[in-house]
């Protein structure tokens, strides 16, 4: 067919008009039509999930078809999110020994789908930074590090999430207004007069203007991690469950494992109301100048290291269990790392939302007052006073909360057996009257 005909001909003309007038009908919308359809942007974004879902299920094993199955509902990414089969499936596939290669298809899955502009799916890929970011790191800091394969999958992602973050920030710094004691609040009134004056305003910075980065150098990865960390907590009240605990317990795995300190301030205040005895044992006051911890790391051989650690972790068990914490919940994953404050802030900002978001699981909270604990005596190790003033304070609220919730629910079990008590009848009241 020769598509190229003169179309001043009238054959033509005639047959090209009635083609043109019978396809009319078959034609889509205008593009402003359908860019305001609500239900045709449902269906692309319902589109796009299921197809970036059932390319997620081909990457995996052969249990992959629970994943594909989700791609069948209203809501794919959501019903993803939500599916504790598919997290462990995915979860799995990252802890492989070989994941996070440049080769990983998983990761490349991962940097793709968050290059989407549907907000569900982006959602779905930082729902998996803890995660992801936990393993990196702990391969990068492990001992045996130099043999371990590229880790260059879990970096593209990892910057891809920075460099997102640091186009939204526009090069302008994360600022934030201290307040002035001076000026009244609601809160309280200053003693003196209030003067306006501006320029005592106080601002602090959080975060200063990112710059852009093409690898992830040793000397920048706090920062990159850090960033990313920033954008998590922007949607940390959409995360699911797993999520946070992944994040908790890599968290206190980072600040290091079976420190006494870590409950150093419990058992300081309990020793101020109970005269010095944890617990009733007197064997279970362990200081930190005694403990063999320098740095993290402990002192001494043979016996003495597992008698200590025996102990150590008796402490930590009748301090959590005092807190009503269970015992699983100690349970960590990664390695000690360093935690210069770019990477720290971010860490302790989501592990406040962990221990005091109203919608969080009672597992959340928990594993979140370990890792705050694990933090803290970190931070006492490393002498960093913005951390120990932050997780202190962390601390203490969390304590307070703990303690608020028990006298509640005291109350609500007195009063309840009190109601179901039956009470005796009463005699009647007989007066005397003297005549």
């Amino acid at each position: 067919m020769d598509f190229h005909r003169n179309p001043s001909a009238n054959s033509a003309s005639s047959s090209t008009s009635s083609t043109s007038s019978a396809a009319a009908h078959h034609q889509p919308p205008p593009s402003s039509a359908t860019d305001n359809d609500p239900m045709h942007s449902w269906w692309e974004s319902v589109s796009k999930q299921r197809s970036r879902i059932l390319s997620l299920a081909a990457l995996l094993p052969s249990d992959g078809v629970a994943v594909s199955s989700l791609a069948d509902s209203d809501r794919p990414a959501v019903s993803l999110l939500s599916s504790p089969s598919a997290y462990s499936l995915i979860s799995s596939a990252l802890s492989s020994p070989k994941s996070g290669s440049g080769s990983d298809r998983l990761c490349q899955w991962l940097y793709e789908t968050f290059q989407s502009s549907d907000p569900h799916l982006r959602l779905l890929v930082l729902s998996f930074l803890p995660l992801l970011s936990g393993i990196y790191l702990s391969r990068v800091h492990s001992s045996d590090s130099s043999s371990l394969p590229s880790l260059a999958g879990f970096e593209a992602v990892l910057l891809a999430v920075y460099s997102s973050e640091a186009k939204s920030r526009a090069g302008k710094p994360l600022l934030v207004q201290i307040p002035d004691l001076s000026q009244p609040s609601l809160y309280h009134a200053p003693r003196s007069k209030p003067v306006d004056d501006r320029s005592r305003q106080s601002v602090g910075v959080l975060s200063p203007p990112l710059e852009p980065h093409l690898a992830v150098k040793s000397t920048k990865r706090a920062i990159i991690i850090g960033t990313a960390l920033d954008c998590y907590y922007k949607q940390v009240s959409q995360m699911p469950a797993w999520s946070k605990l992944d994040f908790c317990k890599f968290a206190a795995a980072w600040a290091g494992q079976d420190c006494p300190c870590r409950t150093k301030l419990d058992r300081d205040e309990d020793n101020h109301h109970e005269n010095g005895n944890v617990n009733g044992n007197g064997h279970i006051r362990l200081l930190r100048e005694d403990s063999g911890f320098s740095n993290g790391t402990r002192s001494g051989d043979g016996d003495e290291v597992d008698y200590e650690d025996d102990v150590i972790k008796e402490v930590v068990v009748v301090e959590m269990n005092n807190l009503g914490i269970n015992e699983e919940n100690l349970e960590t994953k990664g390695v000690r790392i360093p935690l210069p404050w770019e990477l720290l802030r971010p860490v302790v900002t989501i592990l406040g939302h962990c221990l005091f978001g109203p919608l969080n699981s009672q597992d959340v909270k928990d594993s979140a007052s370990v890792a705050v604990r694990c933090l803290y005596a970190r931070a006492s190790h490393d002498l960093a006073p913005q951390a120990i003033l932050a997780l202190q304070s962390l601390i203490r609220l969390d304590k307070n909360a703990r303690a608020a919730a028990t006298t509640a629910a005291t109350v609500t079990t007195n009063a309840s057996s009190n109601a179901n008590t039956p009470s005796k009848a009463k005699k009647p009241e007989i007066l005397l009257v003297s005549k």
